[in-house]
């Protein structure tokens, strides 16, 4: 895999998980203060930063075929279930993941519960807790995708640069960065990761694919028109009803 291909992967994937946090730390931050929050966000990635740095010498030391075969197990389960969710929420059949109503449910939830004290424990928390679960799904990002394509680095700056990217623009609106498309991203994750899930666990059980690296530009193709081709059939399940709905509908007010 190209450095170029492996940084745009990291970096689309990365951009969902920041945004995600970034909307539960701002909307406990502008409604109950920045100090608790900035302190739960500075403990999580501190924690993270102990978490990659154990696990990343421990990853090197697994058997590159072991490493693959586990890492393509995971990716595709994971990718598979984004890609899953992101074809319901295109067809209409699942609602579609919206920042701004989760700001919104945030910020009445954090204005409802009392400080308690000089310390905002319950800010701290959240912020906490927020950055951590998402950090661990980058953390996780950029060790397997770093050490599968021995690139550990590359990823890890494009993991750097979506996070530096999200905030900038985070902090400078204030708001849930709700005009970013992220049910889109989270297709596109999907199809990444269930390309690079199915290219690296067939290598780990011995595949060896015509074309080496150049054979995840044809997995992905062939992932992405199944993919379009499942949500234009569902589409076409689904329309049906809602013409017929609508006819009667119709029928009944005339």
């Amino acid at each position: 895999m190209s450095a170029g291909f492996l940084f745009v992967a990291v970096f689309l994937a990365c951009i969902v998980e920041a945004v995600e946090a970034l909307t539960i730390v701002l909307a406990v931050g502008v409604t109950r203060g920045w100090r608790a929050p900035l302190y739960g966000t500075g403990v999580a990635l501190l924690v993270l930063a102990g978490v990659v740095a154990g696990l990343g010498p421990a990853l090197k030391l697994i058997p590159l075929h072991l490493l693959q075969l586990i890492v393509g197990g995971l990716l595709l389960v994971f990718g598979l279930q984004w890609l899953r969710k992101a074809i319901l929420r295109a067809v209409g059949a699942k609602a579609k993941h919206d920042e701004a109503a989760i700001f919104a449910e945030e910020v009445e939830r954090a204005s409802t519960v009392e400080t308690g004290g000089a310390f905002d424990s319950y800010s701290f928390r959240i912020a906490f807790m927020g950055v951590l679960l998402e950090g661990l799904e980058v953390a996780f990002i950029v060790l397997t995708f770093g050490t599968t394509q021995g690139n550990i680095p590359i990823a890890a700056y494009a993991a750097a640069a979506a996070i530096v990217a999200v905030v900038t623009v985070g902090l400078a609106v204030r708001a849930p960065l709700s005009r970013v498309p992220e049910n889109s991203l989270k297709f596109a994750v999907g199809l990444l990761l269930t390309t690079f899930g199915t290219f690296w666990g067939a290598e780990g059980a011995g595949a060896h694919w015509p074309g080496s690296d150049g054979a995840i530009l044809v997995l992905l193709a062939v992932v992405t028109l199944l993919a379009l081709g499942l949500v234009w059939y569902l589409r076409q399940q689904i329309a049906p009803p809602k013409a017929q709905s609508a006819i009667a509908t119709e029928v009944t007010l005339s």
